[in-house]
């Protein structure tokens, strides 16, 4: 299971956005990586150097790399819709994301852990496929073993999010998948009309 193991705050202050979640190291210093830090001239950026920003912006938040994000944006551009929109839209299909987005792990990479080990099932089946893609209507839910995990219980302790394309029952630890999210309801700071253009060269 290929996925980025490298260091996050340098990562997130090249994007000047704590994109891998709370992190204290970021807001310490939330100016560009480098020797000089803020004093460091930053000549313009040319078109392409905004829209490869954008693409790897995407592929750090949602923990994807490239031959996997390049694949969703083929399926993107294969589907009806707005390429860029549906390929947001992917991505927050994903089963580490909405196991994220429902509170169950306080990152996305804790949630593709909890996915990978076996701890959640969906519409009853054991699922351990991070990038498994949920259509509207699957139940996703906290396999019964690992509902007194004390990691569950405390990121569901701690999360005060709400989705309007997610439901979720503290009480059976479980939730609905309900709809696939409109791009306005996706929080995510992205211009994936960028990205659309830098493929599409």
């Amino acid at each position: 299971m290929a996925r980025y193991t490298g260091p996050k705050t340098k990562i997130a202050r090249k994007f000047g956005e704590a994109i891998f979640g709370d992190d204290k190291s970021f807001e310490k210093r939330n100016y560009p990586p480098g020797q000089h830090g803020n004093n460091r001239r930053r000549g313009k950026k040319s078109e392409y150097a905004i829209q490869l920003q954008e693409k790897q912006k995407a592929k750090y938040t949602y923990g994807i790399l490239e031959r996997q994000f390049r694949n969703l944006f083929k399926s993107a551009r294969a589907a009806q819709g707005i390429t860029g929109e549906v390929l947001l839209q992917l991505c927050e299909s994903r089963l580490d994301n909405v196991v994220f987005r429902m509170g169950i792990a306080p990152t996305r990479s804790a949630a593709r852990q909890l996915v990978s080990h076996r701890h959640i099932t969906v519409n009853g089946e054991l699922v351990n496929i991070p990038s498994y893609q949920l259509k509207a209507g699957d139940v996703v839910a906290v396999r019964e073993k690992s509902k007194s995990l004390e990691a569950i219980e405390k990121s569901l302790s701690n999360s005060n999010h709400v989705y309007e394309w997610i439901t979720w029952n503290d009480a059976t630890k479980e939730g609905t998948y309900v709809s696939v999210p409109a791009r306005i309801q996706i929080p995510e700071n992205i211009n994936e009309q960028f990205i659309v253009e830098l493929y599409s060269k």
